[in-house]
């Protein structure tokens, strides 16, 4: 049976979960894999400390920040939690800003598969 909303929400909330839920196995291990390894670069580089800007700094570039960093679904949440104290000597990381990075396109391929699911579904791609 289709169900739209329950493949996009299974597909934000986990990455790649749009394709377990049609049990499309080998593409979800792939998206699935890729976001996640993704994820724990970006935590190994330093990258859930990194701010973005303040809303007074930039908010349109702050905004985007926080859309691509909230489109990997639970683990943005888990990004936000482990970064919420950072050492002090956070930013003079090499790789701090690289971390950062990481973290929003991993949430930005995640929109990529949460579309591509949701096509899958409808029959508009094989």
């Amino acid at each position: 049976m289709e169900n739209t909303f329950l493949t996009g929400v299974a597909a934000w909330v986990i990455p790649g979960g749009g394709y377990f839920v049609q049990k499309r196995w080998i593409r979800g291990a792939v998206v699935s894999g890729s976001i996640f390894a993704m994820f724990f670069i970006a935590l190994a580089s330093g990258g859930h400390y990194y701010p973005g800007l303040k809303f007074e700094e930039g908010a349109l570039l702050y905004l985007l920040n926080i859309f691509a960093r909230l489109g990997s679904g639970f683990i943005a949440g888990v990004s936000y939690l482990v970064g919420t104290n950072p050492p002090p000597d956070a930013a003079g990381a090499a790789t701090f800003e690289y971390g950062g990075r990481f973290l929003e396109v991993a949430g930005l391929l995640n929109y990529l598969a949460i579309v591509d699911s949701l096509d899958l579904l409808k029959g508009r791609k094989e």
